[in-house]
């Protein structure tokens, strides 16, 4: 399995679990072939569009089915559940525990005796609950995909708490030849890998600003220019590996202490949001964007992104010999 752009690992696995004693008949990891996407937004489009333009069979369900002119080129709109089972089904609806458990129900009753697997197309909602009325969760994972889901290079797969490795393993082979980088979770874990990251930067960034002691201007500048460009090139962890971990423990015992607390959501965005500042879209947020074209920013986003991922692939993915180290397992107080 791949791993993050311009990492070195193989294998990204955050815990050993004990799977369902069910087997699944996934001995094949080519097995999917048949991709039903329910759900057209613009997440559930661009979903759509990969897995057409790698030669799936790609169906997209949505009550707006009759309506829909823009489909992507390989892409079908149906208003009704197809049928002959699909071999994976990814759900863009709403998020909200009811609305994506009836939408569970409904593939599961329209062919009870198939193994089709589930994906919830959720960022931050938990496995474990969202799994808890299916009659086959060993057939149920998660696919974070990031915006715009196109064009990034890197998308998650993870297990629902029911799934056995072949299951997951056939997802994430899936969408790799989608042309993502896959991140392969074998136990879920609310927000998966990326956004548990970011969220632990923004949480002490958001704290930095309502307390005056940084701007958003002075974080982004600063992770612009220095957090962002070590990444690139070593990683999150491995650059402290390349550093020296002498250091970096001693800073640990020191900083970490005075951090902010995390058992809440920082006030100041939930504030920012109630009162409508949710950002470009409405014109402010950290930012005043008033007079700034809307699709223009985020166009232009996107295009710096794919030049930037084209960039790391071409020019600094890989390893020269003898500089690439091994993966370790590694337990507390080993």
């Amino acid at each position: 399995m791949d791993n993050l752009a311009g990492c070195p690992y193989e294998r990204t696995c955050l815990s050993a679990r004990n799977f369902s004693s069910k087997r699944i008949n996934m001995s094949n990891q080519a097995a999917i072939h048949k991709v039903l996407i329910v759900g057209y937004g613009v997440m559930g489009k661009g979903v759509s569009a990969t897995f057409a333009a790698a030669g799936f069979d790609t169906m997209i369900k949505s009550s707006r089915a009759a309506e829909l002119d823009d489909l992507p080129e390989g892409v079908t709109a149906i208003s009704d559940l197809p049928g002959a089972a699909p071999d994976l089904v990814i759900e863009f609806v709403p998020e909200d525990v009811a609305i994506k458990q009836k939408v569970f129900a409904d593939i599961e009753a329209a062919w009870p005796n198939d193994e089709v697997i589930i994906a919830t197309g959720t960022s931050g909602m938990s496995l474990d609950v969202l799994s808890e009325k299916l009659a086959r969760p060993e057939l149920f994972t998660g696919i974070h995909y990031f915006m715009p889901a196109e064009s990034t290079a890197v998308a998650e797969v993870m297990a629902g708490p029911g799934a056995p490795a072949e299951v997951v393993d056939a997802v994430a082979d899936a969408v790799r030849r989608t042309g993502k980088e896959i991140v392969t979770l074998y136990k879920p874990i609310v927000g998966f890998l990326i956004n548990r990251l970011q969220h632990i930067i923004l949480h002490e960034a958001y704290y930095l600003v309502e307390e005056g002691v940084a701007t958003p201007a002075d974080i982004d500048m600063a992770a612009r220019k220095m957090l962002a460009p070590r990444m690139c090139l070593n990683g999150l962890i491995e650059q402290k590996d390349t550093s020296g971990l002498e250091i970096h423990a001693l800073a640990q015992r020191s900083i970490v202490p005075e951090l902010h607390p995390i058992e809440i959501p920082n006030p100041l965005i939930q504030d920012m949001v109630a009162r409508g500042e949710v950002g470009l879209s409405a014109g402010r947020g950290f930012y005043d964007w008033d007079g700034c074209d809307v699709d223009r920013v985020r166009k232009q986003s996107s295009e710096r992104l794919r030049k930037l991922s084209k960039f790391l692939d071409e020019e600094v993915s890989e390893y020269a010999p003898h500089t690439k180290p091994k993966t370790r397992e590694l337990k507390r107080g080993q």
